[in-house]
């Protein structure tokens, strides 16, 4: 069972714009420190970026893979499909923050890793759109 502020779309994109939002101002922090050639600063806020994604985004959506997902297949089998493309682009975000944790530990923070950390925000905005717009016709 998931709780009811994962079930109501106004509630749930509130959660996904606050991390969005957050997550656009610490890219572009990171963007102007490395502008700046600020590389210690810059690889400190890599890993805060890391953990920000790790808090916010990826246990949102264990939370929801755990509940919300099980709740609307169960309310709705023909959501199925339409679940595990959500499912799977939560997998392409962890995989991406693998990517970013292994770049940082080899090579450091450059533009490799800060365009990964815009991609995620390119995927989660998607994702987003998507789990939104089904939570909205789809009430469980």
């Amino acid at each position: 069972m998931s709780g009811p502020g994962l079930k109501n779309v106004d509630s749930h994109a509130a959660i996904h714009e606050a991390a969005i939002i957050e997550a656009e101002e610490l890219n572009d922090l990171l963007a102007r420190l490395l502008e700046d050639e600020k590389k210690d600063k810059a690889l400190k806020l890599a890993y805060i970026i890391v953990e920000h994604w790790e808090t916010r985004t990826l246990r949102h959506a264990d939370a929801e893979e755990k509940g919300l997902y099980k709740d609307l297949v169960e309310s709705s089998p023909k959501l199925k499909e339409s679940i595990m493309g959500l499912t799977r682009d939560h997998t392409i975000l962890r995989i991406l923050i693998d990517q970013i944790k292994e770049k940082l530990d080899t090579e450091g923070v450059g533009e490799s890793v800060l365009q990964r950390f815009q991609a995620l925000i390119l995927v989660d905005l998607i994702h987003n759109d998507e789990e939104e717009r089904i939570i909205g016709e789809h009430k469980v």
